[in-house]
């Protein structure tokens, strides 16, 4: 179910019924709740208040193709078929080393076999669809999931094998699980790239001084972050209520970083490589 929450601001800053308001699609995970905390929160300066809708990346970017949201997170992968709908903001982004997709099972086996049978994956339009069908094109049934029900579906048997994202490449050995690959550092070993997994984005019709505005208070709102990483914990763990604080915080070491202040140039070449041909 979404969860609405309404930016709010101090006494000092414009009054709150004069702000225009940005509709801004994000995930529950805690790399978004930590790195997003003070934008919603009005902790930092903007010319418009945010009201956030937290949804799964899939779910996002089913939105992103209907435009729902203002400002949203969307997988890279998604992208593509998204077109001129959104533009990528160079803030607020996820990339990083040793931060991509894994794909588990019960026991040891091939990529190829496991593919072969009945996967799960996180959803279509996820980077990690798009990595797991560059590593191997000939896939079997694909069964489309919530990411955070992957693991279960695999150990109980209803699928061969699941594509995990998020918090799920800290948990899958607790399921009785192996990873058979990892697609990330199949990634890094070919290209030598951080792999991107997904990105803010703005929709089309928002004005280019919305857009730069919005840009500035998303990357001061991840510099708020890191700053301070106390301040968003009680936002991060009210959206986080089944994960300890262990794995909250290797999830936020590893998909909130330098990328997430500005994507680079490293980063671009990233994503372009990634969104090129095969």
């Amino acid at each position: 179910m979404a969860l609405k929450v309404p930016g709010t601001f101090s006494a000092t800053r414009v009054p709150f019924r004069s702000m225009r308001t940005l509709t801004f699609g994000m995930s529950p995970c805690p790399n978004d709740t930590f790195a997003f905390h003070a934008l919603v929160h009005g902790l930092v300066e903007a010319p418009f208040q945010v009201e956030a809708t937290l949804l799964d990346i899939e779910e996002l970017n089913r939105h992103g193709r209907r435009g729902t949201f203002d400002l949203t997170k969307l997988s890279f992968g998604a992208l593509p078929a998204i077109g001129e709908g959104y533009r990528m903001l160079r803030s607020g982004a996820a990339l990083g080393r040793g931060a991509g997709p894994l794909v588990v099972a019960r026991a040891p086996v091939t990529l190829g076999a496991a593919a072969a049978g009945r996967i799960a994956i996180p959803g279509h339009d996820t980077t990690a669809a798009l990595l797991l069908r560059r590593a191997t094109p000939v896939l079997g049934e694909i069964v489309e999931l919530r990411y955070d029900r992957i693991l279960d579906a695999v150990a109980d048997g209803t699928v061969d094998a699941g594509l995990i994202i998020h918090e799920s490449r800290f948990t899958y050995a607790d399921h009785g699980l192996v990873a058979i690959a990892d697609l990330g550092a199949r990634w890094e070993e070919t290209t030598g790239l951080p792999v991107p997994l997904g990105a803010i984005c703005a929709r089309h019709d928002l004005d280019a001084d919305t857009v730069a505005a919005a840009e500035r208070a998303i990357r001061a709102s991840v510099e708020c972050a890191f700053a301070d990483p106390a301040a968003s914990r009680p936002w991060v763990r009210q959206h986080a209520q089944e994960l300890s604080d262990e794995i909250c915080d290797r999830h936020i070491e590893l998909y909130v970083n330098e990328f997430s202040v500005d994507i680079g140039d490293e980063g671009l070449r990233a994503i372009e490589r990634l969104l090129s041909s095969p």
